[in-house]
């Protein structure tokens, strides 16, 4: 099409946006609007899980289920938002309207998190779940409509707004435009969780889930905001139909016909597609043909997917686990999804322009389908990384008792050392103000101890499937208490705390943030939520006080002693004694980088390489049939991930990594057999060929109408001839 021809040059549809430095001034507008849509997705989804987990207070499997099932759904979407802008509404209200429901999605996602709504008696738990749980629910469907459904459009709207003579500086835009994309999910990514990290309320202070979310629903007010500023700018195309439903509907005819005419009298066609014939041009079938090729290599992709997106879930939990002090910086369990961008960043360049090359010139045919298999497999040994972290963090995580079983730690509140006898175990020494250094475990609900010089005997009845102390007073005499401690490591990388008060007067123990109120003599405390790093205790009794300083990892419990011995002063520090109940986490984050490596690896060889030679192998106007296909799978993966979860039921999570990698094993090597068969193809050579093909068929057609004409011709002629001869005699 020539400038005269162009529409844009025409004003068809076109706004009134002037060029700056050689481009449009309205794809400004649209980068900045992806910018901020990118920001609004990523960051709202980096936090969702542990949202899941710890607000709406779900179980892993249920959270992870969610999870998948949301991503799942904004990766089918963007088939229906290319369907409705290209067939009904065009690009721009497309984008409009969904960009409406994804900001309605998203401010919804913020309220559902504002745990005061339903708290009325203000312990920082919701009261009324529900309330929550639905908000949430139609919070996220609103956000994978909007998200999935403007997917397919905005980068196209973009390449709209240039001009025929304008190619340079639109394949400037798509780097730019991708490079928001990655721009938007890096900084989300490190903002969102640090965001969800700070305590917020009115009434009381949880983790501010709703800032977390508030944020990415304020970026997506401004894209659509920034979006609608430009819109007398931009180039409207009008709708001019989908290709998707014409591919539908011809394979469908196709299907139906060959039905149709099953029968054997009837002669079998080369390709089932041929009995589209009848209705559609030879040409159109003849595209579907490669592309349908194409997508039956898609069939087993869906499982890398299935592997991929589980950094957002699994590794995510798995995170929480672990320690994440990185020297000064602490780094939140949702930050480490971090890597995965700012690898891709690193990784793509790399081999581009080093590792490929590299590869051609030791003379190994390295063909898009091998690195496509390549990156299956590096995505199969990030899921055994991730198996080898499970169990060095299983090895730090204490056995609780099951359903049948009691364990019981021993506390000497004393001020001399006493021998105490458990059942099934030998005679144990505590000296004074000291416990016992792990928990004995029973079987039994009830139980006999004894405590030697003076010799005392007391039946201790000890709850099923529970930890407890049992503090032996320092009068041997009095009564024995029992304490409950956790039968689970504190959640979100908390600590939980308490202080048995051993003196014969009541002490009160404060920090800046927690009030662990007043402790009777030979009593203790509640247990309260402490967060890592330094914590400065101040205890007092009547005019005394002194502070106690610790330092905190993440994950753990701990039991402070006051002895009967304590004394205010400046050296307080050393006298009280630290029990560790629970060990904070002891596996570090940076364990989990290996696992984002390789993953990424993987994600830069398949995808990138994936799409490039899904492109390279189907005509140019069915690159959207290829897009839908290529999304398809990514939400069929994110579906296999609930499949095989709830048919597995595996009860170590490192043996749950190990099946999907062995699964993505298996798909690879299927994959690698038919990418050994398959052979490539020129799609525009095949389409040039075939064309010529359909002109020498009507050029015989012509010559042999012509014939034909010239038959009956002489016919007429000499059937004249015969006329006049018999009539002249």
């Amino acid at each position: 099409m020539t400038d005269k021809e162009d529409p844009k040059k025409q004003g068809k549809g076109k706004g009134k946006s002037k060029d700056v430095c050689g481009y449009p001034l309205s794809i400004f507008f649209i980068v900045v609007n992806e910018f901020c849509e990118r920001f609004s997705y990523y960051g709202m989804r980096a936090v969702l899980v542990l949202y899941f987990r710890y607000f709406l207070q779900w179980d892993e499997d249920l959270a992870t289920s969610i999870y998948h099932t949301f991503v799942a759904l904004c990766y089918l979407t963007p088939i229906l938002g290319a369907i409705v802008a290209d067939s009904w509404l065009g690009k721009f209200k497309t984008i409009i309207y969904l960009s409406i429901v994804y900001t309605i999605g998203q401010v919804a996602m913020a309220v559902s998190a504002v745990h005061d709504i339903t708290d009325s008696n203000r312990d920082g738990t919701p009261d009324n779940m529900t309330f929550h749980v639905v908000l949430s629910m139609v919070g996220l469907f609103l956000i994978a409509l909007g998200t999935g459904g403007i997917k397919p459009c905005v980068a196209a709207f973009g390449g709209d707004q240039f001009s025929e003579h304008q190619d340079k500086q639109r394949r400037t835009f798509f780097s730019v435009f991708y490079l928001c994309i990655n721009g938007g999910s890096l900084l989300s990514t490190i903002i969102t969780p640090i965001l969800r990290g700070q305590e917020c309320g009115i009434y009381s202070q949880q983790k501010c889930y709703s800032l977390a979310f508030g944020v990415p629903a304020a970026l997506m007010v401004v894209a659509l905001v920034v979006f609608i500023v430009g819109s007398g700018m931009y180039y409207k195309a009008e709708p001019e139909g989908n290709i998707m439903l014409d591919v539908c509907k011809c394979i469908g005819f196709a299907i139906k016909n060959r039905y149709r005419h099953r029968s054997k009298q009837y002669p079998k066609r080369e390709h089932w597609m041929d009995w589209a014939e009848e209705k559609y041009d030879k040409l159109l079938i003849a595209q579907i043909k490669m592309v349908l090729k194409v997508l039956f290599l898609y069939i087993p992709l869906p499982m890398f997917w299935t592997l991929f997106d589980q950094k957002g879930s699994r590794w995510t939990l798995q995170a929480t686990t672990m320690n994440g002090y990185f020297g000064q910086l602490v780094i939140q369990p949702d930050q480490m999804q971090t890597f995965n961008p700012i690898l891709i960043l690193t990784l793509v360049p790399i081999m581009d322009s080093v590792i490929y090359p590299l590869i051609k010139k030791c003379g190994f045919n390295f063909t898009p389908l091998k690195r496509m298999t390549v990156g299956m497999f590096l995505a199969a040994m990030a899921f055994v990384c991730a198996a080898l972290v499970q169990v060095e963090i299983d090895k730090t995580l204490p056995v609780f008792p099951s359903a049948s079983q009691s364990q019981l730690k021993l506390l000497n509140m004393g001020s001399s050392a006493v021998t105490v006898k458990l059942p099934g175990n030998e005679s144990l020494t505590l000296n004074a103000a000291q416990a016992s250094d792990k928990y004995f475990t029973f079987e039994t609900e009830q139980i006999i101890v004894s405590v030697d010089s003076p010799g005392v005997t007391q039946i201790i009845f000890l709850e099923k499937k529970s930890r407890q102390t049992l503090l032996i007073p320092s009068v041997i005499s009095d009564e024995w208490l029992l304490t409950k401690d956790l039968t689970s490591k504190p959640e979100q990388g908390n600590n939980e705390i308490r202080f048995v008060n051993g003196m014969n007067m009541p002490v009160n123990v404060t920090t800046s943030a927690v009030d662990l109120g007043l402790i009777e003599p030979s009593y203790y405390s509640n247990y309260s939520k402490i967060k890592n790093g330094e914590t400065k205790f101040s205890l007092s009794s009547g005019s005394q006080s002194c502070e106690y300083i610790k330092d905190f990892g993440f994950g753990s419990s701990y039991t402070f002693f006051i002895p009967s011995t304590f004394v205010f002063g400046p050296n307080c520090q050393d006298s009280i004694t630290v029990l560790e109940d629970i060990e904070p986490n002891s596996v570090h984050m940076a364990l989990q980088i290996p696992q984002y490596f390789f993953i990424t690896a993987g994600e830069v060889m398949f995808s990138v390489t994936g799409l490039e030679f899904s492109y390279s192998q189907a005509p140019s106007n069915m690159k959207a049939v290829l897009q839908a296909g290529w999304l398809f799978t990514v939400a069929v993966g994110n579906f296999i991930v609930l499949i095989v979860a709830e048919i597995a039921k595996l009860p170590n999570k490192w043996a749950e990594y190990v099946l999907f990698a062995s699964l993505l094993v298996l798909v690879c090597i299927i994959f690698s057999i038919m990418a050994y068969f398959y052979t490539y193809i020129d799609p525009s050579e095949i389409e040039v060929q075939f064309r010529k093909k359909v002109d020498d068929d009507e050029d015989d057609k012509d010559k042999q109408q012509k014939a034909e004409i010239e038959m009956v011709r002489r016919d007429s002629a000499e059937s004249y001839d015969d006329n006049y001869k018999q009539s002249k005699m």
